[in-house]
């Protein structure tokens, strides 16, 4: 790759998640694309902040796009499988992450990758950004470009825009959410001060030596301050197999007295680096403490993790190279994702109402379906309740970004890729997490190529065009409409999509197809599955909305085991089940859930 370059069509800053989904995503449509990275890891918290066990977008309808190939990939570079933990279905090692992104990035000769970056200035005109400057390896470039997209994880090219954007809370009055706090209290309560955004994390990974301890772990040890209640709710087993990773890693990524930070958070906005520098070794210092009190309570179990190389930038092989932001600054788009868009239309298996531009088109280009979690100090802050029962297990309800949410109210050639799109403080609870965050990076690099395409500006595309270049992308078709019963390898996936966008009276109220070949029909095996066995047993419903199986031959030391599924045709299935039943099922276990995933199922 070329040391230095003066100009290009797209140019992406930032190694978040979205921001590397962007530059790839443009690359391979075709636009000349520049990837600035202030770091030497891409991937952002998929790999150099250590989140590697992804939240939300698990049922097989919402594995598509960059995300669903991300997955995919990550399941034939680990070949112990994914379903390592208990906190997700996913958990694959960072530096496997990082590889895959390279790899993708490298591929693409028209994707200039330049890492290491410093953002010095975003030079504008009346209502276009025309270049942005850097420093890199000491020398100061300026790169002219026709789309800039911010995909970092804190909005770092706003401040440099002269425009009006968002950090932190809003009244309840502003949009009327649900479970966002009052104008008098955010004036009268200091938490809020305190509190500006949610608490970040300095990801520690740690190493388990055997399947299990070599002697008995107490079961719910008091730790000292400040980490007292780490273990009570769930116990040190669980706290530590919580976030479970391929060969014993460990993720140690614990809000419950774990290593959430909350003091100072100010100083990662002040665009002083001395005072980012100093709250940076805080949280380290603190994430290490948290490990080494975990540490003494195991007997061995538990050591440091050797898991960020030294080209990562992390200043120690336990250590993620970068925190974990879950939020940052946020653009003011031409539309704001707020709580009520993320909430079902009614309790139990629904959607949320599809979003609409001022044409009255469904401008939705991401779904995501995690619940909504805040992390603060003290108390779990209430929210609206947004999950449901399906497949066994707990899953948050689906929701629709918009195009608009990606595009600055102010420029026409901005779109934001990454936590930085324009939701609310509330809102982002459910909008930050890596699997979404991946489509809308997605979504923003299929938009900036489009207008080079077109010698346009991305403010002035149609939104069906974005749509339909998402949906017939030939490397990882992404889905734009919430079907709860249409996983992405379901033959009829594409034309379903699509036909909902023609005639929304397709999508029921509770996101199931309706028209011919309605209901799930069984897919091929996905490759998340390769470590699948069939095994025989007696299949029942437990009355809560959960089901166990009592298996012919214990596995595991386990004979009695919880069933949860990601496939519609199964959980249809279970949704049918009125007794005891015998079967033959084909899944995958996962002894630290505990469950057997079940993909598939003959009566």
């Amino acid at each position: 790759m070329p040391a230095r370059i003066d100009s290009a069509p797209v140019v992406v800053w930032g190694g978040g998640t979205g921001g590397v989904a962007a530059a790839i995503q443009a690359a391979r449509a075709g636009a000349p694309t520049v990837l600035l990275t202030p770091g030497s890891w891409l991937g952002g918290m998929v790999s150099a902040a250590g989140v590697c066990c992804p939240d939300g977008n698990e049922l097989s309808p919402w594995q598509t796009g960059l995300w669903g190939a991300f997955l995919r990939g990550m399941a034939e570079r680990e070949p112990e499988g994914l379903d390592q933990n208990w906190v997700s279905c996913f958990g694959f090692r960072p530096i496997q992450a990082e590889a895959l992104l390279q790899q993708w990035v490298q591929e693409l000769p028209n994707l200039t990758w330049l890492s290491c970056c410093r953002c010095l200035a975003v030079n504008r005109s009346e209502r276009l950004v025309r270049s942005i400057e850097i420093e890199r390896e000491g020398q100061r470039q300026q790169l002219a470009c026709s789309v800039l997209i911010d995909g970092s994880d804190r909005g770092d090219l706003l401040p440099f825009l002269d425009l009006p954007y968002r950090l932190g809370w809003e009244p309840q009055e502003l949009w009327g959410e649900p479970s966002a706090p009052s104008a008098e209290r955010l004036a009268t309560e200091s938490f809020f001060e305190r509190q500006p955004v949610q608490s970040p994390t300095w990801v520690v990974l740690g190493q388990l030596h055997g399947e299990k301890p070599a002697q008995a772990l107490p079961e719910k040890p008091l730790l000292p301050a400040p980490f007292e209640q780490a273990c009570q709710a769930f116990g040190l087993e669980r706290t530590l197999t919580y976030g479970r990773l391929p060969g014993g890693l460990v993720m140690l990524n614990w809000p419950l007295q774990g290593n959430d930070w909350h003091q100072g958070l100010d100083r990662a906005f002040s665009n002083q680096a001395d005072a980012e520098a100093e709250l940076e070794r805080e949280m380290q210092a603190h994430s290490r403490s948290f490990a080494a009190e975990l540490m003494e309570l195991c007997s061995g179990w538990l050591s440091l993790g050797d898991a960020f190389p030294q080209d990562s930038g992390s200043p120690d092989p336990a250590l993620a190279a970068m925190p974990y932001w879950r939020e940052g600054r946020r653009m003011v788009g031409r539309s704001t994702v707020i709580e009520q868009d993320l909430l079902p239309e009614r309790s139990g298996r629904s959607i949320s109402t599809l979003p609409r531009n001022q044409e009255g088109q469904i401008s939705s280009i991401a779904v995501g379906n995690y619940a909504n979690d805040h992390h603060y100090p003290g108390d779990d802050w209430p929210l609206a309740a947004k999950s449901c029962r399906w497949g066994g297990r707990w899953s948050g309800t689906p929701f629709c970004v918009p195009y608009e949410a990606l595009l600055s109210a102010d420029l026409d050639n901005l779109l934001a890729a990454d936590k930085a799109f324009s939701s609310s403080h509330m809102a982002n609870g459910a909008t930050r997490l890596q699997p979404v965050i991946f489509n809308i990076g997605q979504a923003a690099g299929a938009a900036a190529a489009l207008a080079f395409e077109r010698g346009g500006v991305p403010s002035d595309l149609p939104v069906i065009d974005i749509q339909e270049r998402l949906i017939a992308d030939p490397v990882a078709p992404a889905g734009v409409i919430p079907l709860w019963d249409t996983p992405f390898n379901h033959p009829d996936w594409a034309a379903r999509q699509r036909a909902v966008l023609q005639e929304p009276g397709r999508l029921s109220g509770s996101g199931s197809w309706q028209g011919a070949s309605s209901g799930a029909a069984q897919p091929a095996p996905s490759a998340i599955d390769r470590a699948r066995v069939h095994v025989q047993g007696t299949i029942r419903p437990m009355g809560d909305g959960s089901y166990a199986v009592d298996l012919a031959e214990a596995t595991w030391g386990r004979s009695r085991w919880s069933v949860i599924t990601l496939e519609p045709c199964v959980d249809q299935w279970l949704e049918q089940l009125d007794g005891p039943r015998q079967v033959e099922l084909l899944g995958c276990f996962n002894p630290w859930g505990p469950w057997l995933r079940v993909s598939a199922v003959s009566p």
